[in-house]
């Protein structure tokens, strides 16, 4: 449905796009879910039809999110540490799981931002699907 000429030719919007990559919805309706696993992208929107094998996030997604959670805890120990000095035992079990948990919760948000833009920019990839043949 997503895929006829009259569709290819539209305007796709950005914000729009990115705004329902981030709620983890199709990039083109925002209705039907990005995700079939935690990031595993479906291989068709179950309401709009739209193709979404081909789109691949590959890297940046991680890096930003670690950019992110650097920014955080760094302020966050910067602060603490200037606040009331604690112990490194106490920093290790307050940052370490910080660190892990973080980044993985923002991962699928930040990844459907990337498919989103990548949707809107009509940047995907023209690779065959990892399932075929």
């Amino acid at each position: 449905m997503a895929d006829n000429p009259a569709a290819a030719s539209s305007e796709r919007k950005l914000w729009p796009a990115v705004r329902n990559g981030l709620l983890c919805r199709c990039p083109q309706c925002g209705r039907g879910k990005l995700y079939r696993k935690y990031l595993k992208i479906r291989d068709r929107c179950e309401a709009c039809g739209l193709d979404m094998h081909h789109h691949r996030a590959d890297d940046l997604p991680p890096y930003i999110a670690i950019t992110i959670v650097g920014h955080i805890l760094v302020a966050f120990l910067l602060h603490a540490e200037m606040a009331a000095p604690l112990s490194a035992w106490t920093y290790m079990m307050i940052l370490v799981p910080a660190a892990i948990i973080l980044p993985l919760a923002m991962l699928p948000s930040i990844k459907g931002a990337v498919v989103g833009i990548q949707w809107a920019q009509r940047m995907h990839g023209f690779g065959r699907r990892p399932d075929a043949g």
